[in-house]
């Protein structure tokens, strides 16, 4: 396995500006690797493969006329992008069979920023049906399977990334987040992602679009397979592009500068209503006691309010969004969820399940004004009862779901458990999603680090402590290597 696959972003990057390895080098490993992973991962869904050769042919070039003085941060480095960015010459479908064929012109703000800061995207990958379901599964592309269990899920909406990255085909990706999007992919596949503070990044070029308020919700971040990515990556995507009203201009603190022995750590073991599984309240326990150990100040809390995660997450996204959003996207296309339902049935619908669903029931969390509005007031005293506890110099420990990586089509089941991550989005705290090993199965197993708006250094600090003490991403094919040796 070349060592290139192993490497973060950002060590290729180096690599390549002193001249020890050449662009197309690193693009052709990571091309090559993802030639041989991707026909079962199905998370890569529209290459560039000839194009990404010819742009790092370029960047070598550029080396070697211009020196390396001048060069963007992620000169020559290859990456993915998730569809539902607006991506020059690539589909943007986000799973609607309405817009299969569709290419576009001009690129997201998110997606320009990468390419500017010098990265070469190789291809762009999978979603669920409009961006709205914990699984990476539609009609235009089908399923995208988990790159160390191919019976598990790899997590929505950005689960392609997360897919990609963690089976080391690509050193980082481009994804988004509304209610976990970034996250669950992150840590279905054992690898890093970083929602930011609600309004750091700006969303513009995505489809579909938040809309009105909710746009602080949709938070758009780096899925990496090393930690020390993060930062460099939130910089480069950070700050206003004029077009989304949500995005303001923020200071970005240096994880360089957190103290960790004077760390304040408020570990919460579950929101009081969904059940997390042993192996990752013991991980979970690990990492508490791990910072402890560095003189963090460390205390196992309840907040109570979690327990109504759905009810506060539901009125604050129904509320900003406006009723029926995600029903008229699927209705520019579909006339009659109900007669989809039936097609569906008899297997002739051109939408997955979760997406019809969705489709009618988004408007249940529309209550009466009064009721709406005491969730409404639920959720800003839940966001300063937290701010209080975590302080400006601490972080809280939160499950990142109920168990492991579940089984294609389960989730459907286990209802309200993706609120673990959904309820943050509201609250519009960072959150870094960090891996911590396997389980006994092979699994990864995760923890979410919160912080209050603004702390994203916090968070990624702490990240970045964790991968040094427990490992962070264990690329598949250990994870195989050890399992068939233990079987000898």
């Amino acid at each position: 396995m070349h060592r290139v696959l192993l490497d973060s972003a950002s060590g290729i990057a180096a690599e390549i500006r002193a001249g020890k390895l050449r662009s197309r080098d690193a693009v052709e490993s990571h091309i090559e690797h993802a030639l041989k992973v991707n026909p079962q991962l199905n998370a890569i869904v529209a290459d560039r493969f000839n194009l990404a050769r010819r742009e790092a042919d370029q960047a070598d070039q550029r080396l070697q006329d211009q020196g390396p003085e001048e060069l963007p941060p992620f000169h020559g480095v290859p990456c993915t992008i998730k569809e539902c960015f607006a991506f020059a010459g690539m589909p943007n479908t986000s799973g609607l069979v309405a817009r299969k064929g569709l290419q576009v012109r001009e690129d997201a703000t998110a997606v320009a920023r990468i390419r500017a800061a010098g990265a070469i995207p190789i291809g762009v990958t999978n979603t669920s049906e409009l961006c709205m379901w914990m699984e990476s599964n539609n009609r235009v592309y089908g399923r995208t399977v988990n790159p160390y269990d191919a019976t598990r899920i790899v997590g929505g909406s950005s689960g392609g990334e997360g897919a990609i990255v963690g089976s080391g085909a690509s050193p980082f990706g481009l994804g988004s987040d509304v209610a976990g999007s970034i996250r669950f992919p992150a840590y279905f596949n054992g690898v890093f992602g970083h929602k930011p503070t609600g309004g750091l990044v700006a969303s513009t070029g995505q489809y579909p679009m938040a809309a009105r308020d909710a746009l602080r919700f949709l938070c758009t971040g780096p899925i990496c397979r090393r930690a020390e990515d993060l930062m460099p990556l939130l910089r480069v995507l950070a700050g206003p592009d004029g077009v989304d009203p949500a995005c303001e201009p923020m200071p970005i603190g240096d994880p360089a500068s957190v103290d960790l022995t004077r760390l304040n750590v408020k570990s919460v073991p579950s929101n009081g209503r969904n059940r997390v599984s042993q192996p990752l309240q013991a991980a979970q326990g690990n990492v508490a006691e791990h910072l402890r150990s560095l003189g963090a100040s460390v205390e196992t809390v309840e907040f109570a309010p979690l327990k109504r995660s759905f009810e506060l997450w539901s009125a604050s996204f129904g509320s900003a969004q406006g009723r029926d959003s995600f029903k008229q996207e699927m209705q520019r296309s579909t006339s009659g969820l109900w007669l989809h339902l039936l097609l569906w049935m008899l297997r002739r619908s051109p939408h997955t399940i979760p997406a019809i669903l969705l489709g009618l029931v988004e408007n249940v969390g529309f209550w009466t004004p009064k009721r709406t509005q005491r969730f409404l007031d639920a959720v800003e005293a839940l966001r300063a009862e937290m701010t209080e506890a975590i302080g400006p110099n601490g972080v809280m420990l939160y499950p990142s779901y109920t168990t492991t990586a579940p089984r294609h089509n389960t989730p459907i089941n286990l209802r309200f458990d993706w609120l673990y991550m959904g309820i943050l989005n509201v609250l519009e705290f960072p959150v870094t999603q960090v891996p911590l090993g396997l389980d006994e199965e092979g699994l990864p197993l995760g923890v979410q680090v919160v912080s209050v708006p603004g702390n994203d250094h916090v968070t990624i600090a702490v990240a970045l402590e964790l991968e040094r003490a427990f490992g962070g991403w264990v690329p598949p094919w250990e994870a195989a290597g050890k399992a068939l040796s233990e079987r000898k």
